[in-house]
């Protein structure tokens, strides 16, 4: 076992025990009484919670980070500009530079991205351009 799963099942442990006191301690003080059958309920809802919280967060974090030129390849935009044969294209908000890789490709055509050449990316026009 990792740190990070030992650090997990200890807090969760902590946060059950928090749960049981404050539904047999702290609601009879208002005058709320919880039935144990819900508690058991609550407690094995917070269980659940926990552990899909901890497989989502454990696969976001083995997830290499997606970063620079190179992770633009095989993502899709517009042209903003007419590339011929270099213009700028939009990739979700941003502007790049970009260069058609065969090819005049007008305003309004989706591209998609090949690859990265002194600091522009590389496009061919459509969705599935290979």
């Amino acid at each position: 076992m990792n740190g990070r799963l030992i650090a997990a099942i200890i807090s969760n442990l902590i946060e059950e025990a928090a749960l049981v006191v404050i539904v047999l301690v702290g609601l009879p003080e208002m005058d709320i009484n919880i039935p144990l059958p819900g508690l058991i309920a609550m407690m094995v809802a917070w269980g659940v919670l926990s552990v899909v919280i901890y497989r989502m967060g454990s696969r976001a974090l083995r997830r290499r980070p997606v970063t620079g030129m190179e992770a633009m390849v095989g993502r899709r935009g517009k042209v903003v500009s007419p590339l011929a044969p270099e213009g700028l294209v939009k990739i979700g908000a941003e502007l790049w530079r970009a260069k058609s890789a065969g090819g005049s490709i007008d305003v309004g055509q989706e591209v998609t991205v090949l690859g990265s050449e002194a600091k522009r990316l590389i496009v061919a026009a459509g969705r599935d351009a290979p």
